[in-house]
């Protein structure tokens, strides 16, 4: 392959696109054909690439050393490969899932430009690149938002309002790094994180866990969760964002900073990932409609992919990029899942479903296999990836982190007990009648929740090949001369305390939900009720369920008061004085005036007098 090569995962996916947009609505099957074909090519293009894995393309641009440069190594082929393979299978689910939707067009062109740009932000290795790719993604979001509910737009304003906030942060970011190293290419830059540099680390960061959907970054995906349409859900929030946000996580602790075991940011990002887990999974377990509870989790995962990084040892880092690719795998097929269900009932409130099991057999085991698999379940992928997160917790030498990780297992499988429960397994509920018998899904809605089941079983099972294909290659070079990048031997072995531990907290998870289920008079989304109710926790939920941790909402009644404040105590006294202050006085004078203007020579002569009087006194006064 050549180097121009690398132009066509970005070009070819913003043709589609474009494509797309101009064939009419009218036009039925040519748009969904031409994107399914787009979509396979570039799955095709991403194994091609894989097989090369090192490519650049070095074009001069702007002068200043600001250049359009493509570079493929081993990551970014491995990110790419992710991003096609989930592009080809939302694009297949979509042809039935959204069809009939009245802005078709749209919602093709955006999928489409979305690949495109995610494309080009992972392949770019020059700054001013990597960010116009990274900005684009934004309009995309808000894009493909927008296409759902009426309610949407306020969802999409408030998901645009907290991205862009992130994105400054990483152009700021940029910006420091670029006056301290004085080049904008990546491959060129590694530094310690120390003086101006921890600065440029930290904004950088934000940046990236913004895009994966870190808390307190997180408040616009429960509500995209609801108002957008669930492909929306399983492409961007569960795939494309999480392998962007965390590969350019790893890129700025692994290649653009050497980040240390122990040191201040380290515990600053295994801060940050502890916090996200608990309290995200929490949320996620109070839930219930399906959707909702499934954006929870969709954030919860990212302080375990955020933990494993933050702690700066070779397993955890291992684990955490692990967990990154486990997680676009399971939670896509979760979502999709949901959005099967909504497809043949018309809801994902928990309350209305109920015993589906026995009418769409194949969404529920995909379901069942994608749900154990993110509970961390043996030998799924979900248990592979954990345990090498708690591994690397426990090695930091903070033991509150791995309990912090074992907390969020157990609410986890506690949550999809409660979700499975609810949605397949438990009794029908009569609080939602469908008017045509429910039946199993069209096969392109199926199918691709049975693949991405299938690879969290793959990868659970025969987790040595994705561990030695792609994870491990990743770390060579950045580890210290003794530590091993051999990760295989203990992945699946459960026996071992961690494991044992880990394997305890889904028992406890099992009860949990039972004890819920039995005291919630056997409705099992009431599950978690037990522990909504709980002293102290309740009055915590009842703050969280009222936005007062959301930080869009209390950034925007921050910004009505001040605007209050600036209204009443600047704003109507300026007009205060200008409205009646300048006008009264203006009025008083020129009464005064208009009494003086009698119309008599002999005043106006005195006046003339008067006047040449005080002047003449005021220049012999200068004068002395």
């Amino acid at each position: 392959m050549t180097p121009n090569t690398l132009l066509w995962p970005i070009l070819l996916p913003a043709l589609a696109a474009v494509v797309s947009l101009v064939i009419p609505s009218r036009v039925k099957w040519i748009r969904e054909g031409i994107s399914l074909l787009a979509s396979a090519v570039m799955l095709y293009l991403g194994f091609a690439l894989f097989a090369v894995k090192n490519l650049e393309l070095r074009i001069p641009w702007m002068g200043q050393g600001i250049n359009f440069d493509l570079r493929l190594f081993h990551f970014s082929a491995f990110i790419l490969l992710g991003l096609s393979g989930f592009l080809f299978l939302i694009t297949l689910y979509s042809t039935v899932k959204m069809k009939g939707h009245p802005r078709i067009r749209e919602y093709y062109a955006y999928v489409l430009l979305s690949a495109a740009l995610a494309n080009g932000a992972v392949l770019a290795d020059n700054f001013v690149p990597l960010v116009f790719f990274w900005e684009g993604l934004l309009v995309t979001l808000y894009g493909l938002i927008t296409l759902g509910r009426k309610e949407a737009n306020r969802t999409a304003v408030k998901a645009f309002i907290i991205s862009g906030l992130c994105d400054f942060c990483m152009i700021l970011g940029i910006g420091i790094l670029w006056a301290q190293t004085g080049t904008l290419t990546l491959s060129q830059i590694s530094v310690k994180p120390e003086g101006l540099a921890v600065a440029a680390f930290i904004l950088m960061m934000i940046g990236a866990i913004g895009k994966a959907g870190a808390m307190p970054f997180h408040t616009w995906i429960p509500d995209a969760a609801i108002d957008a349409p669930v492909t929306f859900m399983a492409f961007m929030p569960a795939a494309f964002e999480k392998l962007l946000g965390i590969y350019l996580l790893a890129r700025i602790t692994l290649d653009l900073f050497k980040l240390e075991k122990g040191s201040g940011l380290s515990l600053v990002m295994m801060i940050i990932g502890a916090v996200t887990i608990v309290f995200a999974v929490m949320m996620a377990l109070i839930q219930k409609d399906l959707k909702r509870l499934l954006s929870y989790h969709a954030v919860s995962q990212v302080g375990y992919m955020i933990l494993g990084i933050g702690t700066a040892i070779p397993i955890g880092i291992a684990g955490g990029i692990f967990h990154m690719i486990n997680h676009a795998m399971y939670k896509s097929g979760l979502f999709l899942s949901a959005g099967s269900v909504e497809y043949r009932t018309g809801t994902t409130e928990l309350k209305k479903l109920g015993g589906l099991s026995k009418v769409m057999p194949l969404t529920a085991a995909g379901f069942t296999v994608c749900a154990l698999a993110i509970s961390g379940v043996w030998p799924l992928n979900g248990f592979v990836s954990k345990e090498m997160i708690f591994h690397g917790a426990l090695e930091s030498g903070y033991t509150i982190f791995a309990i912090a990780a074992w907390v969020g297992a157990i609410f986890t499988f506690a949550s999809f007990l409660k979700a499975g429960h609810s949605v397949f397994f438990g009794p029908r509920s009569e609080e939602n009648p469908v008017a045509a018998p429910i039946k199993e899904s069209p096969a392109p809605i199926v199918i691709p929740i049975l693949i991405l089941a299938l690879l969290c079983i793959t990868f659970g099972v025969a987790n040595k090949l994705p561990l030695t294909t792609f994870i491990q290659p990743i770390l060579e070079g950045h580890v210290e001369a003794g530590e091993s990048i051999d990760f295989t031997g203990h992945a699946l072995s459960v026996f071992n305390p961690v494991a044992g531990i880990s394997i305890l907290c889904l028992l406890l998870a099992l009860g949990l939900h039972f004890f819920g289920w039995k005291r919630g008079g056997k409705k099992a989304y009431l599950a978690s009720e037990p522990v909504h109710k709980f002293p102290v926790i309740h009055t915590i939920y009842d703050w969280a369920e009222n936005r007062v941790f959301d930080l869009y909402e209390q950034g925007v009644i921050v910004l009505n008061g001040l605007a209050v404040v600036l209204y009443r105590g600047i704003d109507r006294p300026i007009d205060f004085v200008y409205e009646k202050v300048v006008t009264k006085t203006g009025e008083a004078f020129s009464g005064l005036l208009r009494k003086a203007h009698t119309g008599h020579y002999a005043n106006y002569l005195a006046w003339c007098l008067g006047g040449l009087i005080v002047i003449a006194v005021l220049i012999n006064a200068l004068i002395k």
